[in-house]
């Protein structure tokens, strides 16, 4: 087993000088290794799930786990899987469906700030900072949904508005988890800044610079810097 993981791992790292064939075989042991990876992960971060959910459920009187549509690989409809950060008024105990609500929210980042109101909680906040809400998308990449590194998912109307030409290049590959933007000041950039750099991971993906980027995103999520 060490042997053959030593091997897959070159043959990733060398990606630059192998034919196209190789290069295909090396997103494909990356998409299979990215989702065995993401199942270990829900397996051990199963504790921390259950805090998260149960907190969420009853500081906020709502269901923990929500769902806002997004785009996904090729245009498809995507419900992308969060915990619950934000939410308005007094505890409400509106569980029906009781684990998963689906909301539509066509606002995307645009009305999202250091100060939003909607985060009214001290752990919803440290949530967002620490990217915990973004936890259940891990069972996403299990599923071949997401990757752990890409394009944000964004909505119909942002995809259109933001990317106009360029939507084409942006829905050639799996939504990720993370990516170029998050790694490179969050919720602090603009949405052209984020534009700019989600084309970039399209246009210049590589395997190299994938493991880069997992390695980045691990010290933004312990940090916590940049988000809201």
């Amino acid at each position: 087993m060490l042997v053959w993981l030593t091997s897959a791992m070159s043959s990733l790292l060398q990606l630059e000088v192998r034919p196209a064939a190789a290069d295909h075989r090396s997103w494909v042991c990356v998409e299979i290794g990215e989702r065995i990876i993401a199942a270990l992960l829900v397996a051990l971060l199963s504790p921390v799930f259950l805090i998260v959910w149960v907190l969420t459920l009853a500081l906020s009187g709502r269901t923990a786990l929500i769902a806002h549509q997004r785009v996904g690989q090729g245009g498809s409809k995507l419900w992308v899987f969060k915990f619950r950060t934000m939410w308005n008024g007094p505890k409400k105990w509106i569980l029906r469906p009781f684990w998963l609500e689906r909301i539509d929210d066509e606002d995307g980042p645009d009305l999202k700030g250091p100060n939003d109101r909607r985060v009214g909680s001290r752990f919803a906040r440290f949530c967002r900072h620490h990217s915990l809400d973004e936890l259940p998308q891990l069972v996403q990449v299990v599923l071949g949904q997401m990757s752990l590194v890409g394009p944000r998912p964004v909505t119909v109307s942002e995809l259109d508005r933001i990317y106009g030409p360029e939507v084409e290049e942006i829905i050639q590959c799996r939504p990720g988890i993370s990516g170029l933007w998050q790694v490179s000041g969050r919720s602090r950039l603009s949405l052209a800044q984020r534009c700019r750099l989600d084309l970039e991971l399209v246009r210049g993906r590589s395997v190299r610079l994938y493991f880069s980027l997992v390695l980045r995103t691990l010290r933004e999520v312990l940090v916590g810097d940049g988000a809201w």
